[in-house]
């Protein structure tokens, strides 16, 4: 099982980004699969979950600007950031569990101005 995410960069406040997360080893479509993220000094924050049934949910923070989806055919996960604000920098990781402990390498996404 692999899990690879990709996509993050420096952006300034206000702008967007698309996250990728590529898996290998098993399918997306039958599996929940969760956004999280990591700041320094700060534990790992869930930020979205998709169900295989494609049930979407979101913590609030994020709610209304962020937007996770998958795509089967190429077994890859995305999370589209909107809006995006300094408190949303962050390394970003996709992952099997809510915990992280069955996640990938991580992408950085760095929010400012």
């Amino acid at each position: 099982v692999q899990l690879q995410a990709s996509g993050g960069g420096l952006v300034q406040p206000g702008g967007s980004l698309r996250l990728s997360c590529a898996a290998s080893g098993f399918r997306l479509k039958d599996t929940w699969m969760y956004w999280l993220r990591q700041t320094p000094g700060k534990g790992i924050e869930w930020v979205s979950t998709i169900k295989p049934n494609e049930e979407k949910y979101y913590v609030d923070s994020v709610r209304g600007r962020f937007t996770t989806s998958r795509d089967n055919a190429r077994n890859t996960l995305y999370l589209e950031m909107n809006s995006l604000k300094p408190e949303d920098t962050a390394l970003y990781y996709c992952a099997r569990d809510a915990a992280g402990n069955e996640k990938g390498q991580g992408t950085l996404v760095t929010v400012s101005s």
